[in-house]
């Protein structure tokens, strides 16, 4: 097995062929971000891809952006669903990554959603796993577990950051449920969270050293579980990002430290961690 590494369009500033560019000399294998509306820039996209021989993994959002609208219905939440998949479907994309469903739910209505989601995604012929947000359904590593064992077909998307600002601890007084979870992870968001944020400032910091070793921890039991259903690679995007996650100075908000940078170090560090898991 081997991992593959995919660039964040989340945060990034400059235009699709620089980014691309910029994702093959750091060693990536593709990008991942939302398919553009806009007909110019999803071809500027569809283009910058096929340039540099890139994979996409496509990142679809129900009923809003990253926190959906709260009141928003069932099926409200499968049409902008359906819409995301046709506007990726063309790209190809490995994967889609769905951030999906609403935290407020009852895990019956969650449990339709996401039902309902993995048919429609497979008359797409779009391989789907949904991610472990923060705001959406599978906000808790216990709701999680729970909604995976009532749907066998159910993928995911692993960012362990989220559950540590909202249980706020590490988990590994309840590794148990990594465990159960683990092989149902199709794909792996390496951010590094603690107990007070989603993101450490910089995850090479010395003081952030032990959430580092948790995630890395835990990302461990993910490949064992993939390696043991037979995965040729595994996949992970590095998304440190912007929008409150990046520390800011007070007063001037200067920004602490310089996205791509943390993105291009956490996918060597991951690189290296990868392979020495690999040999032991």
């Amino acid at each position: 097995m081997e991992l593959r590494l995919f660039r964040t369009l989340w945060g990034c500033d400059v235009p699709y062929r620089r980014a691309a560019a910029a994702a093959v000399a750091a060693g990536f294998a593709g990008l991942e971000g939302q398919a553009p509306a806009e007909p110019s820039a999803w071809a500027e996209l569809s283009g910058a891809l096929a340039a540099h021989g890139l994979d996409y993994i496509a990142e679809v959002t129900t009923a809003g952006g990253y926190v959906p609208e709260r009141h928003a219905g069932l099926e409200h939440h499968l049409s902008t669903l359906e819409l995301g998949l046709q506007r990726c479907a063309e790209l190809r994309p490995h994967s889609v990554n769905c951030i999906g469903g609403c935290d407020a739910w009852s895990e019956p209505q969650s449990i339709d959603f996401f039902g309902a989601a993995i048919e429609l995604a497979a008359r797409y012929g779009l391989p789907i796993s949904f991610e472990t947000h923060r705001s959406r359904s599978l906000f808790n590593p216990w709701v999680t577990q729970r909604i995976a064992e009532a749907l066998p077909a159910l993928e995911l998307t692993a960012d362990f950051s989220h559950w540590c600002v909202v249980c706020e601890r590490l988990l590994d007084d309840d590794i148990n449920v990594i465990e159960a979870i683990a092989p149902r992870v199709r794909h792996i968001h390496g951010r590094v969270g603690y107990d007070q944020g989603p993101q450490v400032p910089h995850p090479a910091a010395p003081e952030y050293a032990q959430a580092l070793a948790a995630h890395q921890r835990w990302w461990e039991m993910i490949w064992r579980a993939q390696q043991a259903r037979g995965f040729v690679c595994a996949t992970m995007t590095p998304e440190f990002g912007p929008d409150g996650y990046l520390h800011c100075l007070p007063f001037t908000q200067a920004p602490v430290a310089d996205l791509w940078a943390i993105n291009r170090w956490m996918g060597d560090t991951e690189r290296g961690h990868f392979a020495r898991w690999s040999e032991a």
